[in-house]
């Protein structure tokens, strides 16, 4: 049997959630060649049926599955559920593509953006690849040519996260608190430590002793890995929003080798995974809503010359952090394996 005709058993652990939902509707439009589906969730969760491509299957409880036979198993259940069943699925032979943050650091376990450096993909002795931080991913898509072509230095970010990063209860809660404010109801915040609705929060995962943020610390530990340079400086700044869906980053790098905004637009056109939205109009440029939401892209627009340096440049990044942060480019790793026979 030739490569393109084999098909697979694929598992889905976390399939109820809206990363795991999004990489089932994922798997069904790019055709992924799947022989058997697994669908697997915790058991509070098991025992409903989700339909796939006009099937209905079950959902099974993730604790009482046998992982013999699975081919890939694509695993978005949160990085304790990782770590103890990641290595279970890889020792059963399967390939484990993990989106949670569980081995995105081990030394044995690559880190991979599609686009950016899927020959990585191969180098996996643990049988385990890591999906990379939402944040990170859109970021990487778009500066990886850049740094290429001309070498970064240094990246300065502040990003603007959607509260579907933070699950369905941060969805719920934007949802309830914004409809309590227009009705002129007191709110009591659960899913974030202050209001969210109508807000801005500079604080996204837990403080470290640097005075980062995790989600922060992901953006300077994953870029140098990924770009494989631990030279580059990363400045970040995460901040929660109140989009629903779509993360948006201001970006401002220092380059060794000037680039210009017309050849750095140029470069990115060609570029896959970006497309460029910059004309200097009004709604000349990408937003969580207009672009982003729903589609695959990472759109790249106020391209432009930092006024404060001779070698920098300014950059404007958005993308759906549900389908390229995370379910997209999972759904890409498994399309890299399936290549591989």
């Amino acid at each position: 049997m030739s490569n393109a005709d084999r098909r697979f058993h694929v598992a889905v652990v976390g399939a109820t959630g809206a990363v795991g939902e999004t990489m089932l509707s994922i798997l069904a439009e790019r055709n992924f060649p799947i022989a058997t589906l697994s669908l697997l969730a915790s058991s509070r969760s098991a025992g409903g049926e989700i339909e796939f491509q006009g099937q209905k299957i079950k959902v099974q409880d993730l604790a009482e599955f046998d992982p013999s036979g699975v081919d890939i198993a694509l695993f978005s259940a949160g990085g304790s559920v990782s770590k103890e069943y990641g290595p279970k699925f890889a020792a059963a032979g399967a390939v484990v593509i993990d989106n949670s943050s569980a081995f995105r650091y081990d030394d044995d376990v690559p880190l991979v953006v599609s686009e950016v450096n899927p020959e990585q993909v191969a180098n996996r002795p643990r049988g385990i690849i890591a999906n990379p931080n939402c944040s990170t991913m859109q970021m990487l898509v778009a500066l990886a040519p850049l740094h290429r072509r001309y070498g970064i230095e240094r990246i300065n970010v502040a990003t603007y996260q959607s509260v579907s990063g933070g699950g369905r209860s941060a969805l719920e809660e934007l949802g309830k608190q914004t409809g309590q404010l227009l009705s002129f109801q007191d709110i009591d915040p659960q899913r974030f430590p202050v209001q969210i609705a109508f807000n801005l929060i500079p604080h996204i995962d837990d403080f470290q002793d640097n005075g980062f943020t995790k989600e922060e610390m992901k953006l300077v530990w994953e870029t140098r890995k990924i770009l494989g340079d631990d030279s580059i400086l990363v400045n970040p700044t995460a901040v929660r929003v109140p989009v629903f869906y779509g993360h948006s980053e201001a970006v401002a790098i220092e380059t060794r080798e000037k680039v210009t905004p017309e050849a750095a637009r140029e470069l990115l056109e060609q570029s896959p995974g970006v497309e460029v939205v910059d004309r200097r109009e009004a709604g000349g440029y990408p937003t969580p809503v207009t672009h982003a939401s729903g589609t695959d892209a990472v759109y790249v627009g106020r391209i432009r010359e930092d006024l404060s340096h001779p070698r920098g440049l300014n950059l404007w990044i958005v993308s759906d952090n549900i389908r390229k942060g995370a379910a997209l480019n999972a759904v890409q790793l498994a399309e890299l394996v399936a290549a591989e026979g």
